[in-house]
């Protein structure tokens, strides 16, 4: 009986998680892509500061997609909220960007105190965002 009922549940566990993947590459791919910096290439060499800001926006993405995945009724129901998610996210960044003009020029010399302060604003959007898409 339990064995049939994880079986049962299989697919839905698959589909949920392979759109999460393709939702999480997704961020990673538009956030790189829309930063000065080049995020990669800067992890590569070294830049402490470069990794902290991405893993900071990451998780910001991942926390409120968790709470989308837990409250969806239908995987196109996730799916839209996962947009949703990925856009609070990226509106985090251009929030910090505003603020702080420079944020780029200084991740890319490895100013961690930036780095930390872009990844925590994230990740705060990324917990408020979750609280939020409780429906």
């Amino acid at each position: 009986m339990i064995l049939s009922n994880l079986l049962a549940t299989l697919p839905d566990f698959l589909a949920y998680g392979a759109s999460a993947v393709v939702l999480m590459a997704a961020f990673v791919y538009i956030y790189t892509a829309i930063t000065p910096h080049q995020e990669f290439a800067l992890i590569k060499a070294g830049n402490v500061a470069a990794s902290i800001s991405l893993s900071g926006a990451l998780i910001g993405f991942v926390l409120a997609l968790a709470s989308v995945i837990r409250h969806s009724v239908s995987l196109i129901d996730m799916l839209v909220w996962g947009v949703i998610a990925l856009i609070v996210q990226l509106l985090a960044y251009f929030s910090v960007r505003l603020a702080l003009p420079a944020i780029s020029q200084g991740i890319e010399e490895g100013n961690v105190s930036k780095a930390i302060l872009l990844a925590s604003t994230a990740i705060s959007f990324g917990l408020i965002n979750a609280a939020c898409m409780v429906y």
